[in-house]
């Protein structure tokens, strides 16, 4: 009751400031104490110094600085305002739409250690956010820190009050680290106009958006272009992602730019809808009929069940060509239901150069216990009516819609399996939905009994956390979710065999003192990601590989973050060791054990190394292919490598292979009814899949498709692919193909190895080798076939050896005849570093005709590695 008088008296005090106040543009740093900027140039205004009005009855809410740094901008995600009891934030503001944004961090804060963050957001009379577990939604999303963003209407006389409450029965605090507030053109959602109706997918239906209801950002996209920050927009500070994420069907498609047009408004509804960098922009189909006819270009993206959505697509023609209606006239399906039947640009806007953008509405019925399903956008031309068989997206927003309770908290993300210790009380039986293991109790949304276990879980979790954390950032736990765990021994004391839960944190200083300052010296390798150091850590008794992150790699954070999380998990003898990493004064650095004899690729060609034997050759393939058929069986869940190639088989001084760089590393599908996932294609040229290539649709078999690649070139020490070759195909696994079928697979052995390969041996090898060469996935043997069969072309060799039955002249009878020396080309050509390439995506350049006759994009940029370098890099990766 204190907290309604008290509420209802600041809004009569500010009713007057209100109406004369202007548009809002707030930015509060929750638990600062100082006011600072952004790395955006923004001003964050401290917590504990601002005019805003903060309500809380039980003196209970408490600032704290976070006892680890989030991986993005500092501010606001440094410090937090925490409480185990309700608070609220009273906003005076003007009339009119806003953008809420509330910026979470979830850290360890000093004092709420050991409960969980679970907590309720109302703004007004909506809920925004229900049992909300920011942790929890970080390790689903991958991010450490997130911005969750929602609009309002704000009526006259209102102020805007944000309150967190925690969820009741559990030690369970809320908590904010930022909270934006900025004002929208009043009709940028909100009308009345007939003109500016939606229509509802799959019905006759329109509407308009009643100020009564509430949206929250589900997905904000820039197709075909990058990321657009904050600075950037139309002054409301919205961030736009790239669509190649979401891209599952694009065949090549085409990249669309045009940076000097100048756009032209049809009114401020339209030109502050979106950034003039939205739609200089854009993907289309390409101009390919009958390619174009044969898919639709498709992006999916996941979203809540049981809610209804806005979506919201930009469109602005800019091509020279698109200038009448009729031009381009294509199909929209929303959920794969026809939302438009004849989308024509230019008929909507009224030419060239003036963007426009339709809505649309479309409900996601419940589906079982499916809590999350996919919106799918799909693009299709109509060839019968229109001169270029195409389409085009600039951009698109997807919003949920508040329901008639003003509730748009959908139930919380699925927890993670997760081994806690052995208690008294039973441990609730996982099963798995929509691709996630749940605890059952977890189903049960909003029950009391659900939440007492799942506090019993999290509470020995966090426990276990304890016991080795300490409050030096430079030992503080990974940024990506609740239940990463940290060290706590100095750089000095720990030794580089970590157990397998551990992931080391340096300090900047720690890894300057290795490397002498980053001395140019130290320097063992290059890579798209940057320089490679060899270091001294443990007062010089260790050796370790430094990768450091150049601060104008187009690589970033995704890649070091994927690294981080798939290697910190894992140890086996045949892949390459993470020791720890530092990220701090926004370096990113990678540590590693070191491989005294560098990578695979090193010794095969162009190099001054001596040659390998056949015997070398075989035990290096195996345990290469050990460490791969780990990834896809032995691991706790199946992971795909995704970029296998020579550069990433590294040797330690034992000769003994280990597989690394795992920057573009994917989990594999958790269902049977669909084996692949839906992603962009990326890789190596000369080493992808074909069927990846063709559909977007990777699984294992990618891999071992690369793989069949790699002994390719062991066998024959040439590059995946020489443009300079004349006589023979560039592509060394088409070669091999053809040289097998004819069954002169010698024409493709080292000329050193000539002689020396045992016919039965190289008849095994060679077996193998096409078997992973083949264009269908799932005719190519699974890794622990090739291993298998590996193995036996090792017996076979020794057994040949032991015998003395190594002819220099193998026998002419044998089914793989061998015809000759045909000298290995080792020309030093721009594609044998393994440029990459990426179907789909946008890079300059030249382009190409793979074996399948289909056109893809080529980077120019071919990657760099010395002599002797430990890891190499994919250049240019947009998108995961």
């Amino acid at each position: 009751m204190r907290n309604a008088i008290t509420l209802l008296f600041l809004s009569l005090l500010f009713h007057h400031t209100l109406l004369i106040s202007g548009n809002d543009s707030i930015a509060l740093d929750c638990g600062s104490t100082i006011d600072g900027p952004a790395k955006d140039g923004r001003n964050w205004t401290a917590d504990t110094s601002s005019k805003f009005f903060l309500l809380d009855p039980t003196n209970a809410s408490k600032i704290y600085s976070a006892l680890k740094s989030p991986m993005s901008d500092t501010v606001p995600y440094r410090t937090a305002r925490l409480s185990r009891s309700e608070f609220t934030y009273a906003f005076p503001v003007t009339l009119g739409s806003k953008f809420i944004r509330l910026h979470f961090f979830p850290s360890s804060y000093p004092d709420f250690t050991s409960s969980v963050d679970f907590f309720s957001v109302k703004a007004n009379r909506y809920t925004l956010l229900s049992n909300f577990s920011s942790a929890l939604y970080a390790q689903a999303s991958g991010s450490d820190s997130f911005p969750r963003e929602f609009c309002v209407n704000v009526e006259d006389g209102q102020m805007l009050n944000i309150t967190f409450v925690p969820t009741p029965g559990v030690d369970a605090y809320a908590f904010v680290s930022g909270i934006e507030i900025v004002s929208m053109p009043t009709d940028l959602f909100y009308t009345e106009d007939i003109e500016t109706a939606f229509k509802f997918v799959g019905s006759e239906r329109i509407s308009n958006l009643s100020r009564r209801t509430a949206l929250e950002l589900m997905h904000r996209i820039d197709v075909g272009g990058g990321s657009i920050e904050p600075p950037n927009d139309t002054g409301m500070f919205r961030s736009w992602n790239s669509d190649e994420e979401y891209l599952t069907i694009a065949k090549p498609g085409a990249y669309l730019s045009n940076l000097t047009i100048q756009f032209e408004y049809r009114d401020n509804r339209t030109r502050y809808a979106a950034p003039d960098l939205l739609y200089r922009t854009a993907r289309s189909m390409g101009m390919d009929k009958e390619n174009n006819e044969n898919y639709n270009l498709t992006w999916e993206f996941p979203v809540d069940s049981n809610f209804t959505y806005l979506v919201r697509l930009h469109f602005c023609e800019f091509q020279p060509l698109i200038t009448q209606k009729g031009d381009r006239v294509f199909m929209i399906y929303i959920a794969t239901k026809i939302a438009e039947a004849e989308a024509d640009v230019i008929e909507w806007s009224g030419g060239n150069g003036i963007p426009v953008f339709k809505d649309y509405v479309v409900t996601i019925e419940p589906k079982g216990n499916q809590k999350l399903q996919n919106i799918s956008i799909s693009l299709h031309p109509r060839t019968d009516q229109t001169v270029h068989a195409d389409a085009i997206l600039n951009g698109l927003e997807i919003f949920k819609l508040s329901s008639s309770s003003d509730n748009l908290a959908a139930p919380n993300h699925e927890i993670p399996q997760i081994s806690p210790p052995t208690v008294a009380t039973p441990i609730p039986k996982t099963t798995k939905l929509n691709g996630y293991k749940t605890p059952i109790g977890a189903i049960i949304g909003g029950a009391v009994s659900g939440f007492l276990v799942l506090s019993f879980l999290f509470f020995f979790i966090f426990r276990r956390r304890l016991k080795v954390k300490n409050s030096d950032s430079s030992d503080a736990p990974s940024w990506w979710g609740p239940f990463a765990v940290s060290s706590t021994k100095s750089a000095k004391t720990q030794g580089s065999t970590l157990p397998s839960d551990i992931c080391r944190r340096f300090s900047l200083a720690e890894i300057k003192e290795a490397t002498n300052n980053f001395d140019s010296v130290f320097i063992i390798g290059v890579g798209g990601f940057g320089n490679v150091y060899k270091g001294l850590i443990n007062d010089g008794a260790t050796t370790v590989a430094i990768k450091r992150l150049n601060p104008e790699s187009q690589q970033g954070a995704n890649e070091f973050k994927t690294e981080i999380e798939m290697l910190s998990q894992l140890r086996y003898l045949h892949l390459v060791s993470l020791i720890g990493y530092c990220y701090e004064d926004r370096e990113m650095i990678l540590v590693y054990d070191y491989m005294a004899q560098g990578t695979l690729r090193d010794h095969l060609y162009k190099t001054d190394n001596p040659p390998l034997s056949w015997n070398q050759r075989l035990e290096i393939c195996i345990g290469a292919a050990r460490g791969l058929q780990y990834l896809h069986s032995g691991a706790k869940n199946t992971i795909i490598h995704r970029d296998v190639k020579t550069t990433n088989i590294l040797l330690d001084e034992k000769w003994v292979a280990k597989v690394s760089d795992f920057g573009l590393s994917k989990i594999g599908p958790s269902s049977m009814s669909k084996p692949h996932i839906s992603t962009v294609v990326k890789g190596s040229f000369g080493y992808l899949d074909p069927e990846y290539c063709r559909f977007q649709r990777l699984t294992e078999k990618s891999d071992v498709y690369s793989f069949g690649v790699v002994l390719c070139e062991v066998l024959s020490a040439r590059p995946a692919v020489n443009r300079s070759a004349v006589e023979t195909p560039a592509s060394l696994a088409e070669w091999a193909r053809q040289c097998y079928s004819k069954g002169i697979f010698d024409e493709i052995i080292d000329p050193y190895l000539q002689g020396k390969i045992a016919p039965d041996c190289l008849r095994k090898f060679a077996e193998v080798a096409v078997s992973c060469l083949r264009d269908n996935g799932v005719e190519r043997p699974s890794m622990s076939d090739v291993v298998w069969g590996l193995e036996f072309a090792l017996q076979l060799q020794e057994t040949a050896i032991k015998h003395c039955r190594l002819p220099n002249e193998i026998d002419i009878d044998m089914e793989i005849p061998i015809k000759g020396t045909s000298v290995a080309d080792s020309s030093d050509d721009m594609f044998s570093s393994g440029s990459e390439l990426m179907i789909g995506s946008r890079l300059s350049g030249m382009t190409f005709t793979s074996s399948s006759g289909e056109q893809s994009f080529l980077n120019n940029n071919s990657e760099k590695v010395k002599s002797g370098a430990i890891f190499s890099e994919i250049n240019n990766p947009t998108g995961r």
